[in-house]
């Protein structure tokens, strides 16, 4: 049996953040990314006129979400007003690539998300595309599973 080296298609995917399990619907996700900050640092005894760097804190962009505005999707306004003063609901997001089987392929685990911001998009009176909003998230973390 051959395997399947072709590369990944990224217009199949899946995003989930609540407790129910319930798939929400995105044309397009970005920022996922992982960030690893470089320290550099020199002994004032070395012999050498250079620094060695080592790993340091890893850091996370925000995640950008994008969709058609439903009239009848509001989960994510939901969480949105949960926001009180400094606190908010956080929730763990799960965006899986999918194959065409619709099997997960890969899986990137979000912890501890808060929406950020909500764009509307624009509004033009001679337009006729969809009005696509965008959100965004931050978290505290972003693990990656291949299966």
């Amino acid at each position: 049996m051959a395997t399947n080296n072709y590369p990944l298609p990224v217009f199949h995917f899946s995003v989930k953040w609540s407790d129910d399990d319930e798939n929400i619907n995105f044309s397009e996700v970005s920022g996922l990314n992982i960030e690893t900050q470089v320290i550099e640092y020199r002994n004032g005894a070395n012999q050498e006129y250079t620094t060695f760097k080592m790993p340091g804190i890893k850091k996370f962009p925000n995640i950008t979400l994008k969709r058609g505005t439903t009239a009848t999707d509001n989960g994510f306004y939901k969480w949105w007003n949960t926001a009180n003063l400094n606190t908010i609901e956080r929730r763990d997001v799960t965006i899986t690539l999918l194959n065409e089987k619709h099997e997960a392929v890969v899986t990137w685990n979000v912890k501890n998300a808060f929406p950020t911001k909500v764009d509307f998009g624009g509004l033009k009176a001679n337009g006729n595309e969809v009005l696509i909003e965008t959100l965004e998230l931050a978290h505290e973390g972003l693990s990656v599973v291949r299966k």
